[in-house]
This record gives structure tokens, sequence and C-alpha cells, in this order.
């Protein structure tokens, strides 16, 4: 079976043009495809990290996930290209061909359980966050019929159809961080800015371990990783897909730290896990929270597609390895489409809180995917061409994703038990 991965990300035209400006848009169409990638519903959680890190300890983790981020692409891409930086080798094209040459099929297993789970989780976040926003809330309970908006793009057989949304979607969350800009400002010189944490407030032993709750959401709002492939063979030469890389992480990081510093300055210890809910509930300026909150569920509704194809495209390759391409099969793809969209539903309404899906979720397949398959890959070296260094990265790698990860988990199943 041909995989999903291969179907293109940027329009084939960019692809045949050869001058110099024909080939800076395709590396810019592929920054907005990875940057759609990454900001998806973790930003939502990124004031709530704040809250829980202080100001400065919650800086240095965006850039340390951001850094750790960039060196694990690196490997895939190394690991991808067999060591050739300056074309396709058209040998692995896909993340679970990387691990299952190292790994064999359960490596291959491996990766495309933790992208289903991981994008499935995904998804039903978009859900609760779209439905939250444009069905409102009836005597505290949400209503989620956001998954009306998504009928219409999920259908797309071709990634390459939302190309435009891609661009669309970045815009609309750089809106947002402009509007909480606005809004921050317009309390501060009001003097209704809340008190700011520069560091966390440390009362307890069980204080410091909750600070490791936080690492799993600032990974997820980095995890990208199961794009990297399709993204990479559009552009042809894994250079592009580096430098498209780091401008995207550089951007997401400055978005991040933006709206977790507007939006924890906007509402301090009140902020939830969900700062659109803070939007919902004040009422000091109802307009701007309208156009904040909209702008940001059209912008969950135009990333949601993207993760849906990967996601549909990894269980049609599990389930059915034989069959012809997906997106050739009506049957199939609507069958397979319209199943999953119903699960997202009924799993969204019985979900309670987003914060849920990013520290079980994000403690475990998330990180998995983001750096310990990396990190893993880079350690076999099942093509021989990982240097010392690499490997001494690797190994630091590991070790922080295990051990923050155990630890969180630990801490959330004793706060569970201590409720």
């Amino acid at each position: 079976m041909t995989s999903n991965a291969e179907v293109p990300l940027l329009p084939t035209k960019f692809r045949r043009q050869k001058n110099v400006a024909n080939e800076e848009a395709s590396i810019s169409g592929a920054v907005f495809n990875v940057s759609t990638s990454i900001i998806g519903a973790g930003i939502m959680s990124i004031p709530a990290t704040l809250k829980v890190l202080g100001i400065i300890p919650a800086l240095i983790l965006i850039v340390i996930v951001a850094f750790l981020a960039d060196l694990s692409v690196n490997f895939l891409l190394r690991f991808t290209y067999a060591g050739d930086m300056t074309s396709f080798s058209g040998e692995t094209v896909t993340y679970g061909d990387v691990m299952r040459e190292s790994f064999g099929w359960i490596g291959s297993l491996l990766v495309q359980v933790s992208v289903m789970i991981s994008n499935w989780g995904c998804l039903i976040v978009f859900l609760i966050i779209i439905g939250d926003v444009l069905s409102g809330n009836v005597n505290g309970e949400s209503l989620h019929l956001g998954v009306l908006q998504e009928c219409s793009v999920v259908l797309f057989r071709q990634v390459e159809s939302l190309r435009y949304s891609s661009a669309i979607a970045v815009l609309l969350a750089v809106v947002f961080v402009c509007i909480s800009f606005v809004m921050a400002m317009s309390a501060l010189f009001q003097g209704k800015t809340q008190k700011l944490r520069l560091f966390p407030d440390l009362e307890s032993q069980s204080s410091f371990f909750n600070l490791f709750t936080a690492v799993p959401v600032i990974v997820t709002a980095f995890t990208f990783h199961f794009n990297v492939h399709p993204i990479s063979s559009e552009l042809g030469k894994p250079s592009k897909m580096t430098k498209a890389t780091k401008i995207s992480l550089i951007l997401c990081a400055v978005i991040y730290f933006s709206v977790g510093f507007f939006g924890y300055l906007l509402f301090g210890e009140s902020i939830a896990s969900d700062i659109l809910v803070n939007f919902d509930r004040t009422s000091e300026s109802p307009l701007l929270n309208d156009v904040v909150r909209l702008s940001y569920a059209l912008h969950l509704v135009l990333v949601f597609p993207l993760l849906n194809f990967s996601l549909r495209g990894n269980i049609d390759e599990l389930l059915f390895p034989k069959k012809p391409v997906l997106a050739n099969d009506n049957f199939r793809f609507i069958s397979l489409t319209l199943v999953l969209l119903a699960l997202t539903y009924f799993a969204a309404i019985a979900i309670p809180d987003i914060w849920t899906f990013f520290q079980y979720v994000g403690s475990t397949t998330i990180v998995s995917i983001a750096f310990i398959f990396p990190a893993a890959i880079t350690l076999r070296d099942a093509r021989g061409i990982s240097s010392k260094k690499d490997k001494v990265i690797a190994v630091i790698m590991l070790i922080l994703a295990v051990a923050t990860s155990t630890i969180s988990i630990a801490t959330n199943i004793y706060n569970v038990r201590k409720q």
C-alpha cells in the first residue's frame, strides 16, 4: 500500500519550479504547514503553565522543549535521508518506516499506535473547545456541537487542498496574540492587571512535584513529528525542511510565550486550563472576548483536517495494509472519515477538561513521538551514521523525557487519589 504520508502537503507547481522565488515560496509554505501542525489546542493551556511554573521557568522550559524538538526532527531527517542532506533518497518515507528499519515491525506499530492515540486525543480537545465557543455553556455543561463545522473540511482527500487554510490558521493565531496584547495593555493602563509570579510558589514537597505536570503541556504544544515526512518529501531536500522547522519553532515559541504572558497578566491565579473559558467569563470587553474566542475556534477548525488526515491515514494503513490508496476508494474513505468524526464527537462529550488529556497523553504517546522514538533511533544507529555527539544528545533527551514523564504521571495519580 502506498502510504498517505507521500501525499504532498504543498502544491505541485511549487515543486516543479526551479527559480529562487518559487523555492522560497515552497519553504514558506512548509513553514505554514509545520506551524499549523504545532499550534493547536496546546496554546490554550500555555497560560496555565505560567501559573504553575512562574514566568521565568516557563520561558526557559518553552525554549528547551523547542530546542529539543528541533534536534529530534534532525535525527529523523538524517535517518530518513541516510545521511544525504541534499536530495530525497526515497528509501524511507514515513516515521513508521524509520522505526521499522531500526526496530522491525514492532517499532512501526508503536509509532502508528502512538500517532493514532495522540492525534485522536488532539481532535477530541479541538471539538471540546470548538463546541464551547460555538455552542456556549448551559448550566455549566458544554454542548459540543462544533462537530458540524468540521464536516466540510475533513472530506478533503489531499492535504494539498488545505495549503491555504494553513496560512489562515497561523494568521488567526497571530490575531489571537495581538488581541490578547491589546486587552492586557488596556488592563495595565487601567490598573486591572493581576499580580504575576516570576518563580513558582514552593510551599511543600508536593508543590515541587506539581511543577512536572506542566512539562507534558509544553511537549504537546511542540509535537508535530508525525507530519515531518509528508512535508519534507514535498520539499525534496532535507536542508529545506531543517530551515522550515527552525523558523516554525521560533515563530511558535514566540506565539506561545506571548499568549501565556498576556493571558497570565489578564487573569492571574484565576486562569483556567483552557484560557478561552476565562474570556467567556469576563464581561469587561464583550466584543473583544467574542472576537478572541471565535478567531481561535476558527483556527482549530482549520487545524482539525490536518491532524485528521494523519490519523485517518495511520488507521487505514494499520487496518487495510493491502488495500489501494485510501483517497481512491470512495466507500472506505467516507466510512472511515465519518466513523472517526462520530467517535471524536462522543469522546469530546465524555471528557470534561482538556488538562486531563495533556497530562496523560502528553506524558506517554506524545513524548514518545517527539523525543523517545527519535532518541532510540539514533542510539540504535541502524545505518551507522550517528556520531558520538549524537548519541550523547540522544541519551540526555531520553533520560529527560522518561524522567519528567514518569514524575508527571506519578504526581497526577497521587493528586487524583488525594482528592
